[in-house]
């Protein structure tokens, strides 16, 4: 170690407080983290590119500083999916510093990133007081079932209203409207359950027809118009 003059020419003087750093929560303990082993939790964090024409939302089940477990998930940028395939094979394995440290080739990942390791270092996770922690696996939770993200897609003018075209139900078909024109409810396809059928034997057309819903007073509707094309 290398001190200045300055520095030498002082005299020692002790140091009388040192109540070191502070616990965070952590997997139902509250943890003085040292060193990158003593991190472990389960969280999100949310970034975007440089355009801000896409975002990610990355999730990861993190044991001992070591990542088990990454659920990537982009929205807005067609590169940006390719991107997070790359991020799901680098990331599994590598300490969080490591994966902070590491161009995880698209922007808008490399920042969900450092948000994750800003709530993860500071004891914000998600499984901060579940006894343990979440198993390996439980950000498939995030997925529902089918295993699809969950997205809204709305749209709208000032001229012609809104227009649903997305829901976490799934692929909107029809919008329901009352006497007045608004929208009182919707119908939907969820692909992912319908992707089951058809893996389990249906054809397309029983597996469309079993995997609609709605949502609403549908019942009340005086018309229907599809949100793609009307």
């Amino acid at each position: 170690m290398t001190y200045s003059h300055e520095v030498n020419a002082m005299c020692p003087v002790a140091q009388g407080v040192a109540h070191g750093c502070a616990p965070i929560p952590e997997e139902a303990k509250w943890v003085k983290a040292k060193e990158i082993k003593d991190i472990s939790g389960f969280t999100h964090g949310v970034g975007w590119c440089a355009p801000e024409q896409g975002t990610c939302k990355l999730s990861l089940n993190i044991k001992e500083g070591v990542i088990q477990e990454a659920l990537v998930e982009t929205i807005g940028c067609s590169g940006m999916t390719h991107s997070a395939a790359m991020a799901a094979e680098i990331l599994p394995g590598r300490t969080i510093l490591e994966a902070l440290n590491t161009d995880l080739v698209c922007d808008a990942i490399n920042t969900a990133m450092r948000e994750l390791f800003l709530q993860i270092v500071y004891g914000r996770s998600q499984s901060a007081f579940s006894e343990d922690g979440l198993t390996v696996g439980a950000g498939l939770e995030d997925l529902g079932k089918g295993l699809r993200s969950q997205i809204g897609t709305m749209y709208g003018t000032l001229a012609k209203g809104p227009r649903y075209l997305e829901m976490t139900d799934g692929y909107v078909t029809d919008l329901a409207l009352n006497e007045d024109n608004e929208i009182i409810g919707y119908k939907f396809v969820n692909f992912g359950k319908m992707m089951d059928f058809i893996k389990a034997g249906d054809d397309a057309n029983t597996a469309l027809e079993k995997a609609k819903g709605q949502y609403g007073r549908v019942a009340d509707a005086v018309k229907f118009i599809d949100p793609r094309k009307q």
